[in-house]
């Protein structure tokens, strides 16, 4: 199977829709055809500024117009992030994401101590991810500079349904920022949420979005909406895990090569369900306590799940000539 930038919607759907056992058979072919089956990348996410977020983003905790658990903190200092970093490479983690809660980033001393932190995680041999809203180029240009390996900025939904979940900002911002990363040679992260009161059809076109990219993302997360209290959408139904396996499945045949990854909701789900996810082409998980504010599962149990199923951690900058060892998670 060759690897495609020119999908239709009606391709997608056709895969998207086929009787699940048949999908997810054909995802797993697909996974064994371009990565090691058992091997799964572990990353750890920490929030560096937490709440006060001025967007309204309906899923959001962090939102500082919505009534949430969520207390706002101050940007992080460089030691402690470096130390946190450095816990999380020894439980195994290869990759360490570092989120913080802001429209866009500006240039500023909080931007300046951002930049000492991925220099500081860089130097500990971990794949430096940062999401921290929009950016121009020429601040990815300083992050890539600072060793920035790679950058989130999830589409989150279809371009049609994106107005129903946020409003402070415009689609296509979304795409120029991971424009400006992809322009500078940063990976790039990206993908969405399931279970926002979408249609199958807005799953299909955001998908339809990131398959058609010029180079698909080299990460796709696929989350599923964590309900939180006090937010718009705190009422949503759980989503499925036949819902989750369409779409990692899917995402696994028309992108071949990304990293499809496991990610928010994961805490809801047994073994059992998440065996399966890893069976359909999920090839990454967050590893840690927390996904930014919501809960995840925490490090013994993610060792376990991994020596019951026999899954081994990724390498970090696998690929690369830098390639590093692969931690102490199992």
């Amino acid at each position: 199977m060759e690897v495609r930038n020119d999908w239709t919607t009606a391709e997608i759907e056709e895969i998207y829709n086929r009787p699940i056992l048949d999908l997810v058979y054909e995802a797993a072919t697909v996974h064994r055809k371009y990565h090691e089956a058992r091997e799964v990348q572990v990353c750890t996410l920490l929030s560096i500024k937490t709440g006060g977020c001025p967007e309204d983003c309906a899923y959001c905790p962090q939102a500082a117009r919505y009534n949430t658990d969520v207390d706002h903190q101050s940007l992080l200092e460089v030691d402690e992030v470096l130390t946190k970093a450095s816990i999380a490479k020894s439980n195994g983690a290869t990759r360490f994401c570092m989120g913080a809660a802001w429209r866009h980033v500006k240039n500023n001393k909080q931007f300046d101590r951002v930049l000492q932190m991925v220099q500081g995680v860089n130097s500990l041999g971990m794949e430096v991810c940062c999401t921290l809203g929009m950016l121009t180029e020429e601040q990815a240009q300083r992050l890539k500079e600072a060793g920035l390996y790679a950058y989130n900025h999830n589409l989150d939904t279809s371009e049609e349904n994106y107005e129903n979940i946020i409003t402070t900002r415009e689609y296509q911002d979304r795409l120029d920022t991971i424009d400006n990363v992809r322009n500078t040679g940063i990976s790039v992260c990206s993908g969405g949420i399931i279970g926002l009161g979408e249609t199958d059809q807005d799953r299909i076109a955001m998908l339809h979005t990131l398959a058609n990219m010029p180079k698909h993302p080299e990460s796709v997360p696929v989350n599923a909406l964590v309900r939180v209290p006090g937010t718009p959408l705190e009422d949503q139904k759980r989503i499925t895990l036949w819902e989750m396996l369409r779409m990692i499945a899917t995402a696994r045949i028309i992108m071949p090569l990304s990293q499809v990854r496991l990610s928010a909701g994961r805490e809801e789900m047994s073994i059992e369900e998440q065996a399966f996810c890893f069976m359909a082409g999920a090839s990454s998980i967050f590893a840690g306590e927390k996904l930014l504010t919501t809960p995840n599962p925490d490090v013994d149990q993610d060792r376990q799940m991994f020596q019951l199923l026999g899954l081994q951690p990724r390498a970090a900058f696998k690929g690369q000539e830098n390639e590093m060892e692969a931690g102490k998670f199992v």
